[in-house]
């Protein structure tokens, strides 16, 4: 089971490099995120949230339903934004019981390439759009906390700091 990098760290700041080609070794790591986002009770993990430098993330907008539907993403790009936009609250597996409420386009288009170097183009809105601008965040250096306000974003950052301190201190023991 991979572990996952919590916030505050620099890791999850990094705007990862793009993966030329998808290889035995990166289609065994997305095996390993999707069993690290199953276990953790996530719908998506990208790659520097496993502390991995590479623009890949993988989703599954029906991780917690009894139909599954992985995808994983390698170099993604959203080529089509519709400009209608709703409100939902979103976490994060890198800032546990954290959530918060974010406005976010409803409909994209994302091209990418998938675990087989196929290249993909997929449209979807809704929760699965939502994802995917979460995950590609994340590989851009961006958190979900950086759509809050200043003050928002510094009390949840206090709070993660104290629970990183507790985590920390327990593992000693």
């Amino acid at each position: 089971m991979l572990k996952i990098v919590l916030a505050p760290d620099p890791v999850l700041r990094i705007v990862c490099d793009p993966l030329a080609q998808v290889d035995s070794h990166h289609q065994k790591l997305i095996k390993e995120m999707f069993e690290t986002m199953y276990e953790a009770n996530g719908v998506g993990l990208a790659a520097p949230q496993v502390g991995i430098n590479k623009r890949i993330f993988i989703i599954d907008a029906g991780a917690r339903e009894e139909i599954k539907n992985p995808i994983a993403m390698i170099n993604p790009i959203i080529t089509n934004i519709k400009k209608t936009t709703s409100i939902y609250e979103e976490g994060c597996l890198s800032f546990p019981s954290h959530y918060a409420e974010l406005e976010r386009p409803d409909e994209i288009t994302v091209e990418y390439v998938d675990e087989n170097n196929k290249k993909q183009k997929l449209v979807t809105k809704d929760f699965t759009s939502r994802v995917i601008q979460h995950e590609l965040d994340h590989i851009n250096g961006i958190l979900f906390i950086d759509h809050l306000s200043r003050l928002k974003r510094d009390v949840i950052i206090r709070k993660m700091k104290k629970y990183k301190k507790e985590i920390n201190k327990s593992d000693e023991k």
